[in-house]
């Protein structure tokens, strides 16, 4: 049964007694997350684990427990196993995530409740925590600046060779669960349930081998290690069908499996077969790049180091004060110009009124961006013009007014650098499409928290 809090041990206030002061910032922390409106959003979500959760089984940890533990998580880009030490070891956060004298939850069942809140919950407990800060001054949203970056999913380099091993591996070992499920109901052969990932990986070393070496991979090899996909794949479409005529839950959950998998590992087959043999150029949309994340996009952004990306790209509208006010999880890799239009709309949604000032970068820069927040009512527009300028423009871009607007507008690359090094949004370890927007959205809560927290200290 879901429960909102613990009571107060009487014992513990004792104790808090004796304690050195909390840190003043994690004291308005704590004091922001006593919010009704953030703990009612959690709550919503909470309550969606089964049908019953509100009203029968055994007491769950508190949602407020769950909301402060993961506000920790996340402020210091701890995994759920450091969290649940750091947590258990210390009155202060005990203190503050509410736990008190009670037993920390484990990592595990932290991880399961985190998996409730959705990504739509996290917009919202953002523009929530963007309107505390305005109650309480930390930003006038007078200001905005505006970029994007990329957060990598949690996958490794891709090569075909190691998505077509990847595929056998999968199909291999839920094979090797059917078989305990089916037993002797199946009526199927036992060289259905054969699992060649060891042939797979030794092909895949010979193709990785060569090409370190500088040399191409024989398309023998290659034709050897597509053959041995397909075998897999038939073995599993035939299991999946016998799997499909049996009524338990874990019959049931390897059909979802294969079902999932099959289809990608037909995919893969698919683009080396056009890229290997056929000696086609496969586009980028038409590419896989990871059978654990299909949802991730290859990217192109023209960056010396890193030519080429594996993850989202994801874009950021910050406030005068260094508070996030919307991010937002791009679909492929469209133009930065496009982005313009949509900052814009969710400040003047969220305060009533355009910035004051609006700035971004040479890629966002156009005549019909510049034409749209004139229109808006934005006296200030800090779009620097890509490429040769005019004797006029250069003029205008030369005014001392558009001179600090760029110099204040550099700092975004400092929020995205804490954001990627402070908060964990370097690479996603969340899996799936939505783990990845969780992963984002509870980044930018904590930075706002922490930059809040930060502030409220330094003027209290």
């Amino acid at each position: 049964m879901l429960r909102d809090s613990y009571e107060v041990d009487k014992y513990f206030i004792g104790i808090q007694a004796l304690m050195s002061q909390m840190d003043k910032q994690l004291t308005h922390i704590d004091q922001l997350l006593d919010d009704d409106e953030l703990y009612q959003m959690v709550k919503q979500d909470l309550e969606q684990r089964h049908p019953l959760t509100k009203s029968t089984g055994r007491q769950s940890t508190p949602v407020e427990v769950i909301l402060r533990m993961l506000v920790v998580k996340h402020m210091h880009n701890l995994s759920y196993e450091k969290t649940e030490q750091y947590v258990k070891d210390s009155l202060v956060l005990r203190r503050f995530c509410r736990v008190y004298f009670e037993s920390v939850p484990d990592h595990s069942t932290l991880n399961k409740w985190a998996l409730q809140i959705q990504p739509r919950t996290l917009q919202a407990l953002n523009e929530r925590v963007v309107g505390l800060a305005t109650e309480l001054r930390v930003t006038k949203g007078r200001k905005l600046r505006t970029d994007g970056t990329l957060v990598e999913t949690h996958i490794h380099y891709p090569t075909d060779s190691s998505l077509l091993a990847d595929s056998v591996r999968v199909l291999g070992r839920t094979l090797k669960q059917a078989r305990s499920v089916l037993g002797t109901t199946g009526g199927l052969a036992q060289e259905t349930f054969r699992n060649r990932t060891r042939s797979a990986r030794r092909a895949a070393r010979q193709i990785a081998s060569a090409a370190r070496q500088g040399s191409k991979a024989t398309k023998k090899t290659y034709r050897h290690l597509v053959n041995t996909t397909r075998a897999s794949i038939g073995q599993a479409q035939t299991v999946l069908a016998a799997l499909k005529t049996q009524t338990s839950r874990q019959a049931h959950k390897l059909c979802a499996t294969l079902e999932t998998f099959i289809p990608l590992a037909q995919q893969v087959i698919d683009q080396t077969v056009r890229r290997v043999f056929e000696g086609e150029q496969v586009p980028a949309r038409d590419k896989l790049v990871s059978i654990f994340e299909p949802h991730t996009d290859i990217i192109r952004r023209g960056k010396a180091k890193r030519a080429t990306e594996f993850g989202h790209k994801v874009w950021f509208d910050e406030l005068d004060g260094g508070i996030i006010s919307r991010y937002a999880v791009l679909d492929g890799n469209p133009p930065d110009e496009a982005q313009w239009e949509a900052a814009l709309d969710h400040h003047v949604r969220l305060f009533g009124k355009p910035p004051r000032l609006a700035s971004a970068d040479r890629g966002v820069s156009s005549f019909d961006n510049q034409t749209l927040a004139a229109d808006l009512g934005v006296k200030r527009v800090i779009l620097p013009q890509p490429g040769p300028k005019s004797d006029e423009r250069k003029r205008y871009e030369r005014q001392a007014w558009f001179r600090r607007g760029r110099y204040w507008h550099a700092g975004v690359e400092g929020r995205i650098s804490v954001l990627k090094r402070k908060h964990g949004l370097d690479r996603c370890l969340n899996r799936g499409q939505d783990g990845f927007e969780c992963w984002v959205g509870w980044g930018v809560i904590a930075n706002n928290l922490t930059i809040m927290g930060r502030t409220l200290a330094q003027t209290g």
